[in-house]
């Protein structure tokens, strides 16, 4: 998961892409020249400090023809990247977590479009209609009408999965059923939720039974703790002054299906080959071919390359599109603002894929690494700067995120604050629950979710304030702003990182 912006530009570098170069004809030699040119290009990024720490593996006709560690998994400790290291895959976790469900599906369990409110008479939508229609199709092609990220802040501010689930009945809509795509976690968690829960067994337990045993992934699992028990893992680090460090480990257990898968790309070579085989790994049909092609195949659309105008696509928990000579590429990247840069792509119709998983907050270099390979073993050459491109969209995005700016200066002349009493008391929203403003040593503190948060405020004018914002959906500074009732005294106040969709506003509910 990354900000409630930010997450838009995981599928971002699906769309760049140029335009094909004659017909190739893929042959493991130019296969295994893109192997060394990118071995090249990953060791460069390493040195530079584009990254920390990254892994790649090339999967071509259904062998593993390389894998390899590059980096260190702890700038504290040196201690180097191999290709059986453990990273966290966030938003790749979609596209392995509806292998899980294909599963199901072509057992019977469920089917794609089973009805959320007949396996999970517990979950609703805003709207009682669609609460009744809403499937697992629905919300795996992000088609539900709920916001981009509806829940993210929710996860941020401490609330469980059961919690944020619950609390999506509160979110109104910003589409019409089916109409639109907006990316949301966990709109996906709930899809997966609710088919475990026809077979009576947790996310987590399925996807160790469907998937991960199966294919010898020893490695792999969506259970944070797991994560965390492998003596060989890969910590999640942040730019700091130029410097990658480690601060936190992003826990993403809440959105487990969506974000949080962890594994090597030892393991995820075998996933890639059950995927280019259509649901077949080691000779046997793990996962019925219908079933998973279904994730495959373009559901909702989501842009048009700039470079051949060419749509792009979301299927069941895969970015989809087709190239100008008419194959289907998949792919998907995931991200961690706290440390976490991942990415798929897969060329079925060449029975070639790969993988790169990086532990530094998201850069573009994994989806510039790729998409050079790709280009190098289809047509001999790379058709674009990739790594300049997605650097620089993945800078940008960033840059559009971040609040700070527009509060580095405070306006002259600057209108002194109201008593501080003026501002105490707590404040009530349907979605987010309480707010609580509380005098503290260093003046006034804004008290945030169950777990009560609490993050110093500095006056910035008149009944403006400010604070720094922590978590996965960090945007810098954010603004904090009182309404001010008939009698001098705040009536509600409006949070500006929690009002991306307009519910940011709570109102008053002491004296």
């Amino acid at each position: 998961m990354l900000k409630p912006i930010g997450l838009s530009f995981l599928f971002l570098w699906t769309l760049l892409v140029a335009q094909a170069q004659g017909s190739p004809s893929v042959t493991l030699e130019r296969v295994q020249d893109a192997v060394a040119a990118t071995e090249k290009l990953a060791q460069a990024e390493v040195e530079k400090g584009a990254v920390p720490g990254l892994a790649v593996a090339v999967v071509f006709q259904d062998k593993l023809v390389y894998a390899k560690g590059f980096g260190v998994k702890d700038t504290q400790t040196d201690e180097p990247v191999d290709a059986d290291t453990v990273f966290q895959l966030a938003s790749i976790s979609k596209s392995v977590g509806s292998t899980v469900v294909a599963s199901l599906v072509g057992d019977g369990v469920v089917s794609w479009d089973s009805h959320l409110s007949d396996l999970d008479p517990t979950f609703a939508m805003y709207d009682p209609w669609v609460t009744r229609e809403v499937t697992i199709r629905d919300m795996y092609s992000h088609r539900s009408g709920l916001p981009e990220h509806a829940g993210d802040l929710l996860e941020d501010l401490g609330f469980t999965r059961q919690q944020v689930l619950h609390r999506l009945r509160h979110q109104p809509p910003v589409s019409s059923f089916r109409s639109a795509y907006a990316y949301t976690n966990f709109g996906v968690t709930e899809a997966a939720v609710a088919a475990a829960k026809a077979t009576g067994k947790t996310w987590a337990d399925l996807s160790a039974e469907r998937l991960y045993r199966p294919l010898g992934m020893d490695s792999t699992s969506s259970r944070f703790a797991d994560f965390m028990a492998r003596p060989n893992k890969a910590l999640g680090h942040v730019l700091n002054d130029g410097a990658w460090v480690h601060e936190r480990q992003r826990e993403p257990d809440a959105q487990s299906p969506a974000g949080g898968v962890s594994s090597s790309v030892n393991d995820m070579a075998k996933w890639m080959r059950l995927q280019l085989g259509n649901g077949m790994f080691g000779g046997k049909q793990l996962v019925a071919e219908d079933a998973l092609a279904e994730t495959h195949k373009p559901h909702m659309l989501t842009g048009y390359s700039p470079f051949d105008g060419l749509p792009g696509f979301y299927g069941l928990g895969w970015n989809v599109r087709y190239d100008a000579e008419g194959r289907l590429r998949l792919g998907h990247s995931g991200a961690f603002a706290m440390g976490a840069g991942t990415n798929v792509s897969l060329v079925p119709a060449e029975q070639l894929g790969i993988v790169i998983l990086s532990n530094g907050s998201p850069t573009g270099v994994p989806e510039g690494i790729a998409s050079t390979f790709i280009d190098l073993a289809l047509y001999g050459e790379s058709t674009q700067d990739w790594l300049s491109i997605t650097k620089n969209v993945f800078a940008q995005m960033a840059q559009a995120e971040d609040l700070t700016p527009q509060y580095a200066t405070k306006p002259t002349p600057n209108t002194p604050a109201l008593p501080d009493e003026a501002y105490l008391g707590t404040y009530s929203n349907t979605l987010y629950g309480n707010v609580e403003v509380v005098q503290s040593d260093s003046g006034l503190a804004i008290v945030q979710g169950p777990n009560d948060m609490t993050f110093a405020m500095t006056h910035f004018n008149h009944d403006t304030f400010t604070y720094v914002t922590q978590g996965e959906s960090a945007v810098g500074t954010a603004g904090v702003f009182f309404h001010i009732g008939a009698d001098g005294r705040a009536t509600g106040v409006t949070v500006e990182n929690l009002d991306a969709t307009g519910q940011g506003t709570f109102t008053r509910v002491t004296e």
